[in-house]
């Protein structure tokens, strides 16, 4: 199941526990324009990412796929160490070492303990501005990632998701898969991996994000020694904002035991207002929770889906919202009937007011669960300071979201759930 993540943004001061703040996001920006962002907690462990404000859909057309390549090949080699060496610098101390790429962004973190941060940030620097990217390295990790490509096709619980964004966004950079095609990996060359880190690996489009048992000004003391030298100038970043949309059916004949099936619309993007209320009436719609009204209706009372989702996802100049379900061929079109039923009825009815009070508490409590994820958390605010320029106290958001009134989901509904406004793929 796909998740979702609550971007938020402030810079509120917070409470302390035992003289360490346990609340303020505490942040700083180098002076080649690299953020930082920190929330210091009492802990045995820590969690830090390098987030990089580019992603697959910033990828000229012969780049297909390269975004996430070099999240690959990154590792295979610097100025200063091999594959084996960059892997066991964080492992050998008990860390782990990851990486991940969407449309956006590019991502590489780790988690550690707290005497290590050093150990880390120099670890980052090095892979992000020193790799060398070996020839022989590159020819080899060709074939793992058309291996994924090829593993991600016998998923198609997780491919129908980026075909919908191919179909809805047909001609637009953002609608393409984030591995891009074999053949177009097969294509990439050493020259292209050096010219699109050089175009687009700057540090005003970079943030250090950080949580763990430091002080803000020995965290900053590090950023500085390992970054604080890498040149600086402004990374103009023109994204091709996907204008026209119109709605599609397909259908796709596949060799799977199930059929699968998404229905969605596009949706706002982060920086519109309606984008908290828009997560609420989703989570209500078909949420993680069992309790949602498609679960309850198409699992529950008839037994036609293992598996059925409402998910919103938004980018920065447009957004995504998609129902899923996957269901035995017979119970195609009515499994279809019942998630539109749903859709209908918040577009028809606003919610009573015990309905709304309980949407809102659970929201809150997923929130305030998700927040005690600290390696999640950690990645969420150095997103959203990336975003956004500042991160919101959760108290904040909890109270915007008991600020949501029954009328603005309804107008919502009618806007993003309209029928005559939905794209439909289906893999049979």
């Amino acid at each position: 199941m796909r998740c979702r993540a609550f971007f938020v943004q402030s810079d509120k001061a917070g409470i302390t526990t035992g003289g360490i703040d346990v609340s303020i996001y505490q942040t700083h920006i180098l002076k080649n324009g690299l953020k930082v962002i920190h929330q210091r907690i009492a802990g045995r462990a820590a969690w830090c990412g390098l987030i990089i404000g580019v992603g697959s859909r910033d990828e000229r057309p012969e780049e297909e796929g390269i975004a996430h390549f070099i999240e690959h090949v990154i590792f295979k080699g610097t100025e200063k160490r091999k594959a084996f060496h960059i892997l066991s610098r964080i492992e050998d101390v008990g860390g782990e070492l990851n990486a991940y790429t969407t449309k956006e962004d590019t991502c590489i973190y780790a988690s550690f303990l707290p005497k290590d941060y050093g150990r880390t940030l120099e670890l980052f620097s090095d892979i992000v501005f020193h790799s060398v990217f070996p020839e022989k390295e590159i020819w080899k990790e060709k074939e793992v990632v058309i291996d994924e490509i090829n593993s991600y096709k016998d998923s198609p619980g997780e491919l129908i998701f980026d075909d919908f964004e191919e179909l809805i966004y047909r001609d637009y950079p953002i609608g393409r898969n984030i591995l891009g095609s074999e053949q177009a990996v097969k294509r990439l060359r050493r020259e292209d991996i050096l010219s699109f880190v050089k175009r687009n690996y700057k540090p005003s489009r970079m943030v250090i994000s950080s949580i763990g048992d430091i002080p803000f000004e020995k965290l900053v003391g590090l950023v500085e020694r390992y970054f604080g030298e890498i040149p600086g100038d402004e990374a103009t970043l023109v994204r091709c904002r996907p204008e026209l949309y119109a709605p599609q059916t397909k259908e796709v004949e596949m060799d799977t035991y199930q059929h699968h099936c998404i229905i969605g619309n596009v949706a706002y993007d982060y920086t519109q207002d309606n984008r908290l209320a828009l997560s609420l009436l989703v989570n209500v719609l078909g949420g993680s929770g069992m309790n949602s009204r498609l679960n309850l209706n198409i699992r529950e009372k008839y037994g036609l889906a293992y598996n059925v989702e409402a998910a919103y996802t938004p980018y920065s100049d447009t957004g995504v919202f998609t129902v899923y379900f996957g269901c035995d061929a017979e119970d195609l079109d009515k499994c279809m009937r019942l998630c539109r039923k749903e859709m209908n009825e918040l577009c028809e009815m606003p919610l009573g007011q015990m309905q709304l009070k309980k949407a809102k508490a659970q929201m809150i409590g997923q929130m305030t669960l998700a927040s005690e994820n600290y390696e999640n958390a950690m990645l969420s605010i150095g997103k959203s300071f990336l975003i956004y320029g500042k991160v919101d106290e959760l108290e904040d958001i909890c109270a915007e979201v008991q600020e949501i009134r029954a009328e603005v989901l309804q107008q919502i509904a009618r806007e993003v759930f309209a029928e005559e406004k939905q794209s439909v793929l289906i893999y049979k």
